[in-house]
């Protein structure tokens, strides 16, 4: 028998104010790592949060890509570094530091671009003493951070580190090396599927019955990972009619460009890609999609 999804119920939000913007709505999500965010976030305007994670990070252990990189790093073999993640940018300079001391790193970066997609790169660098040299704007897609790049400076010829996360960015690896860059992606993590699939399959049944009325996507490779249930469990079609008597909600370009890929519908984005501001912003005007579209 599956397990239910995960329900978080924090103290002080056990009563749902129904006058609230979600106005008591069971509102979906697959988020991880801020898992508990999320909830608090949902029930916070007046929603009920079934979050089930769908993603699962597995650290790369002796990560040699990364121990490549402190070795061109130390050798000045690297001009330019790209940095995708929060997390990412604080377990590549941990594997660094466990390596190298502190200051022979940051005496190897003081010749080194240093590209920070959006402000969470950017905040760890900080706390390492550090600063980007270009910080790409929102909604910071690879798109963004090419056209940033640009901007800045023509990159053929340069050796390109590029730290990335879960999965590759093939289009953004492309997009460098057809720009002349001779490109090293530093994978620090994957994504896999949780070790328990009740939780999941749970929440996705919950969405073909009908009894939810919002799905939040808070990242890309979410999406990824639902189809890959909904294959294995033969439920494709189901999930995607369900959807069409319900919100889903896009952070931003990047989970939307999954979404497209996938042929689901994107009924909202927010205008700035934040978590925050998504819940808020979706609940404000969920009563008007759901009307429009039944």
């Amino acid at each position: 028998m599956a397990k239910p999804a995960i329900r978080l119920r924090l103290d002080g939000y056990d009563r749902i104010d129904t006058s609230m913007a979600f106005n008591g709505m069971i509102v979906a999500a697959f988020e991880s790592r801020m898992a508990t965010e999320l909830a608090r976030l949902i029930e916070r305007h007046g929603g009920r949060p079934l979050v089930s994670p769908v993603l699962r990070e597995v650290p790369l252990n002796g990560n040699q890509a990364a121990q490549e990189f402190g070795v061109r790093l130390m050798a000045g073999r690297v001009d330019l570094l790209i940095l995708l993640t929060g997390v990412g940018t604080t377990s590549l300079f941990d594997l660094l530091k466990a390596r190298y001391s502190w200051s022979s790193v940051v005496a190897a970066l003081k010749d080194v671009v240093m590209v920070a997609r959006g402000p969470k790169p950017v905040a760890a660098l900080k706390k390492l003493g550090l600063q980007a040299t270009v910080t790409v704007p929102e909604p910071n897609t690879w798109i963004n951070l090419i056209s940033a790049l640009d901007e800045y400076r023509p990159v053929k010829g340069l050796q390109v580190a590029v730290q990335e996360y879960g999965v590759s960015n093939p289009d953004l690896l492309h997009a460098l090396e057809q720009r002349g860059a001779e490109v090293f992606p530093v994978p620090i993590y994957k994504w896999a599927l949780p070790e328990d699939l009740g939780p999941i399959r749970h929440a996705l049944d919950e969405i073909i019955v009908g009894r939810v009325n919002v799905a939040l996507i808070t990242n890309a490779v979410q999406v990824d990972h639902v189809m890959q249930v909904l294959k294995q469990d033969g439920k494709v079609e189901l999930f995607r009619a369900a959807l069409t008597k319900m919100v889903v909600a896009s952070i931003g370009p990047t989970a939307s460009e999954r979404l497209r890929h996938y042929s689901w519908p994107i009924d909202f984005e927010p205008s700035h890609p934040k978590m925050g501001v998504l819940v808020k912003e979706v609940s404000e005007q969920v009563t008007s999609i759901l009307d429009r579209k039944r």
